[in-house]
This record gives structure tokens, sequence and C-alpha cells, in this order.
């Protein structure tokens, strides 16, 4: 099956919608928790975290890429400055970046959610949306892109790999950088 990757633009909220579903995807997250505070989150709800995505892909540039197969989106992949993800940069997460200076150059960009269909998981889609990601980002100015994985997962097609499996970036050129919370590298490509 041919998988086309397109960055999510405001034209393709329809396709980004209608993959999250009416739920929002990881209980109503819609890819908001490494944009929002805490404080935000718990607060919000699954309509709000919908809004804030939508106004976020409305005001460009696209945060993320969507794989389509046959014309339907099956996966999406959070992607940009790590500047844009400010959760991500938190210092007592193991996604913080090396250097504190890093969570606002535009040079260093983060892979940091997945969501894929259910149907479309295990089938080698993370793989591809990364290397799709690789091209993205250096087309657009990156120089790094990093990615806080997880080494293990009781199952491949788990909703809790959100954050990608630590084998799909070692595969697309990755190198461990550090392991603040065992079994989460902080994984960096040089591009």
């Amino acid at each position: 099956m041919s998988t086309t990757i397109v960055p999510a633009t405001p034209e393709r909220w329809p396709d980004f919608e209608d993959l999250f579903g009416k739920q929002g995807a990881c209980y109503g997250c819609w890819c908001t928790h490494f944009r929002l505070p805490p404080a935000a989150r718990r607060e919000n709800d699954r309509e709000r975290n919908k809004d804030h995505i939508k106004a976020r892909i409305e005001a460009g540039p696209p945060p993320g890429l969507l794989a389509f197969q046959d014309g339907k989106a099956v996966g999406w992949m959070q992607i940009g400055p790590r500047a844009d993800v400010p959760e991500f940069n938190n210092a007592g997460r193991g996604s913080a970046p090396m250097e504190p200076a890093d969570a606002d150059n535009p040079a260093i960009w983060a892979i940091s959610c997945f969501f894929l269909r259910t149907r479309a998981r295990g089938q080698g889609l993370t793989h591809q949306l990364v290397e799709g990601g690789i091209d993205f980002a250096r087309d657009n100015g990156a120089r790094l892109l990093e990615a806080c994985p997880m080494d293990l997962s009781r199952d491949s097609r788990s909703i809790g790999l959100f954050v990608g499996s630590t084998r799909v970036f070692e595969k697309a050129g990755f190198q461990r950088m550090i392991e603040r919370k065992a079994g989460r590298p902080l994984v960096r490509l040089v591009l």
C-alpha cells in the first residue's frame, strides 16, 4: 500500500479531525500534551484541546505531518522547532534539551508525538513518518532533530507509544545522547 506524507496545513484540517476522531485521540489530548502546561491540560476538556490544535494548524507553519493511504489520513507526527512544544523542553522531563538555549534555537527541532489509526499500527508507518520528518525538518532549516522515544513497550501497537519507539529512531540514524529516565533516551540526528 502506498503512503504519502504531507504537512498538516489548514486545508488538511478535515483530514486531521477525521484521523483523531470524536474523542480527539489519546483520551481527548488532540496532541496538546507538549504544547500546554499541566495546569492548562487539567483545566481543558477535549473541545478546548481541539480548538487549540486547530488554531495552531491554522496559524502555520505546519506543526506536523500527516500520512495518507488510499486518500485517507492514517497517521500523524508532531514535528517542529523545540520552541513550538514548550513542555517538551521542561527541565524535569527526559526530553529536556541538552543545553537550555536549545529550547529557543529555531534550528533545533523535535519529534514529540505520533498517532496512528488502529488498523495502520504495526505496519512500519512510524518509520515512514520519521523519514518524511527528516526531509521536512531539513527543508525548513533545522540542523538538529531530536526525540525522546521509548525503548520497550509491551505492544508495538499500543497507544502508549505516542512518543515513538527508540528502535524506529535508531534505524533512521538517530544517536542516543542522554538517558535521564530509564528506557526514555533523548536521541538526536544531525541534519
